[in-house]
Formats: C-alpha cells, structure tokens, sequence
C-alpha cells in the first residue's frame, strides 16, 4: 500500500459511522423538540446544528474525545439581556430536560455532554435583517459579533469540488493530526479556515500531496508554545524523509514512516 492509498483509507475510516450519524439525527431531533417546548412563548427566532458535523469534516469520539456537534439558539432577545442572561436560560433549560447529563458552561457556549456525542449550544441574536451575532470572547469592544454560521459551508464546498474532492479529507486528517499529536494547539474552525484560504486557487494532485504541502507550509508564530514548534519541526522532518523514500522506490518505508504522523486506527 503506498502513502497515498494509506492517507485516503485512514481519511475514510475519520467518516462518521452510520451509526453515529443515527445517533446525532435523533439527538437533535429530541434537542429541537425539546427547545420548543421551553421557549414555547415566542422567545426563539430559531435554532439549528451547525459547524463541523454539518460540513463532513467532524471527526468521530473515538479518535477526538472532545468532537462536538454546535448548534445555535437565535433568541429575539427584546429587551436586550447580556451574553450571561441568555447563557443562564439555556444553563436552566438543559438542567429541565437533561439533568442527568454532564452540563457546564465553556464561553460563549453552554455544553450538555451525552452518551454519544456532546452540543455545544450557542446563544445568538438577530437584526431586523435577518444578521446574527453571537457572544464575543474577549468583550473588548462588544458583547455580541455578527456571525455567518453556515457561509462557511458553502465556500468548503467550492474549494473541495475545485480540488476534487480532497479538501474534506485533508480537513480530517490534519484534525486527526492536531488531536492526537499537537494536544489540540488549533482551534478546529482555525484549521479548517486556514486550509480553505490556502487551496482555494492552489490544486495538488494527490491526498498526499496536499498533506506534505499543509504541513510543510505551517509556520509557528513567536508565542506559540515551545512543545508545538518542536513538534511541527518533528513532523516536517518525517515528511523529508517520506519523501526521500518515495523517490527512491521504498513505498513500504514510506508508508511506515507517514504513521509516524497519521498512526493507525485500530478499530475495538
């Protein structure tokens, strides 16, 4: 098996299984129903899954203990309550209706862990055009920043069918990479956006391809941490080497040598 051949399969074997999509369909259709019933007095503009679970490019919890499906709650918010207040009914409407669930505030979200999978729920507020924001982090200037939740659905999409189909599978690999040997140094949108930006006019050919370039085209900033650029190094220097082998007839060698950056999944 070449690199190549090794990188797709692992790709796919990162897919969500049927059985876990099941599972996360009839989550959020209990979530959904469930929201209706509490904010049953016209306080909700609307609610919806968003993110990496609506893009194909979440990674299964066997491999990312902390992959989350986001899903946003648009209150009309009339009389205009903070960040907090919002925070603070969805805090109370899980503690309604799933009580005996893991729930904890990580801001700007509320997350409510389940068996299989864990929401990260998002408070959000609507214009009367129809524009969202959502909590700032930092609070600097605003309590709320607009926000285009499912935009960036559609430019992956672009940018995958111009490189044929291998941006998804390049997005989960590189996240596969960063949860396991980069202690999640990457947020998960960061990464995802940053692979989108850099192959939105710049096709390779193979799977393999567009992992050397990712990788070899990372560069750490000043204030990253000390443990990140040592493995960054670490990982550039395997691809060197991968290549090296390649180029003088050792796939097996070769193939070895990428698990080093992409290990096996072995399925219980």
């Amino acid at each position: 098996m070449s690199v190549n051949s090794y990188l797709s399969t692992l790709s796919s074997s990162l897919v969500l299984s049927s059985l876990e999509n099941a599972n996360i369909r009839t989550s959020i259709a209990n979530l959904s129903k469930n929201l209706n019933y509490y904010f049953n007095q016209g306080e909700l503009h609307t609610h919806f899954q968003f993110g990496s679970s609506t893009r194909g490019t979440i990674l299964p919890r066997r491999v990312d203990s902390d992959s989350d499906v986001d899903y946003m709650v648009v209150f009309k918010n009339p009389r205009g309550f903070t960040p907090e207040t919002l925070l603070k009914r969805l805090k109370d409407f899980m503690h309604t209706y799933y009580s005996r669930s893991e729930i904890y505030k990580d801001s700007p979200t509320m997350v409510l862990e389940l068996n299989h999978i864990k929401f990260e729920l998002v408070p959000a507020i609507q214009d009367d055009w129809g524009n969202i924001s959502i909590p700032s982090k930092e609070n600097f200037f605003s309590r709320w920043i607009p926000t285009d939740p499912l935009g960036f659905n559609e430019k992956l999409t672009q940018v995958n069918v111009y490189n044929n189909s291998k941006i998804k599978p390049l997005v989960r690999l590189m996240k596969y990479w960063n949860t396991n040997k980069l202690d999640g140094h990457f947020y998960s949108f960061e990464l995802e956006n940053w692979i989108v930006q850099k192959y939105t006019f710049n096709r390779q050919v193979f799977l393999k391809d567009y992992i050397y370039d990712t990788i070899e085209g990372l560069s750490p900033n000043y204030d990253d941490s000390q443990r990140y650029k040592e493995r960054l190094v670490r990982a550039k220097n395997i691809i060197r080497e991968v290549k090296w082998f390649e180029q003088n007839g050792l796939e097996i060698q070769a193939r070895e040598k990428i698990k080093n950056i992409f290990p096996e999944i072995y399925v219980r």
